[in-house]
């Protein structure tokens, strides 16, 4: 278990108030009922807990691991003196935003409420899956040390070619249809070399859509980049033959590239993309 201090303004000098009315909100009443015995609040119980001092909102704002050091009432507050473990790096609140299921803080505006809750988690062991080791570093682009996927991003690897502007123009249609957004390397310049834009984006989606048609050496090499990294990878071709041989016995979606077809690609790219997502 931690305790989970949430306030409006950043924390900082070890000693502070805190209103005894938020005791308690966000807490499973089988948790709270550990640090009671009736009316009273069990202080010397509750503060040998690990904590986790956040401020309000869900962007840079940083949160720090600590300790109560003291704690006693005080009219209608909680006077507390804590410190700050020095050896835990502060965590930006994007972060815990995040993996808030994993931190038990699965409701929005626990991020926007200050208020002191008690988490039936393990702070320790979700600290450690964030600071998980960092991966080798490729030389031909870059990739950031950890993870930073966008899951409503879903990017699509196909020929930059202008028989393929239809295609393109019914898939962002289809995953705009169901919630998402769509983009291809073309629609941006973030660095001097697309190979790195394409790694980028690739890096950073939910779901990669890759058309295999014309066997394109560069859509296979970008496969082959969200495989390694783990991504959902739906295939689609005009041409079954154009799946490379090593993939054929993954699912893929055939279709025809007319009015016909390309609606008929929509809606099983739908409905795969709707299972995906719906999966987590």
């Amino acid at each position: 278990m931690f305790n989970l201090l949430m306030r409006g303004v950043a924390w900082g000098d070890g000693s502070d108030t805190f209103s005894r009315s938020r005791l308690f909100e966000y807490t499973d009443e089988a948790v709270a009922a550990q640090f009671q015995e009736g009316s009273r609040v069990l202080l010397n119980k509750l503060i040998g807990l690990p904590c986790l001092f956040m401020e309000e909102g869900t962007t840079d704002e940083l949160a720090h691991v600590g300790t109560i050091i003291q704690a006693r009432l005080a009219g209608d507050d909680i006077a507390l003196e804590y410190t700050f473990d020095r050896e835990i790096p502060p965590i930006q609140n994007r972060t815990i935003y995040g993996r808030k299921i994993e931190f038990d803080m699965p409701r929005d505006f626990e991020f926007s409420r200050s208020h002191w809750a008690v988490k039936d988690v393990d702070l320790y062991r979700v600290l450690l899956r964030i600071n998980q080791p960092r991966r080798h570093r490729p030389t031909v682009f870059t990739l950031p040390d950890h993870e930073r996927i966008e899951p409503a991003l879903v990017s699509v690897m196909m020929p930059f070619d202008a028989a393929f502007t239809s295609v393109y123009d019914s898939l962002k249609a289809t995953v705009e249809s169901v919630g998402r957004r769509c983009r291809r390397a073309d629609e941006i310049w973030e660095n001097p070399a697309i190979i790195q834009d394409i790694v980028s984006l690739i890096d950073r989606s939910r779901v990669v859509v890759c058309d295999c048609t014309g066997r394109n050496p560069n859509v296979f090499y970008e496969i082959g980049i969200a495989h390694t990294l783990g991504r959902e990878v739906i295939l689609i071709t005009q041409n079954e033959a154009d799946i490379p041989f090593d993939l054929r016995h993954l699912r893929y979606v055939r279709y025809l590239n007319n009015a016909e077809g390309r609606t008929a690609l929509s809606t099983a790219l739908a409905a795969r993309l709707t299972a995906i997502l719906d999966d987590g």
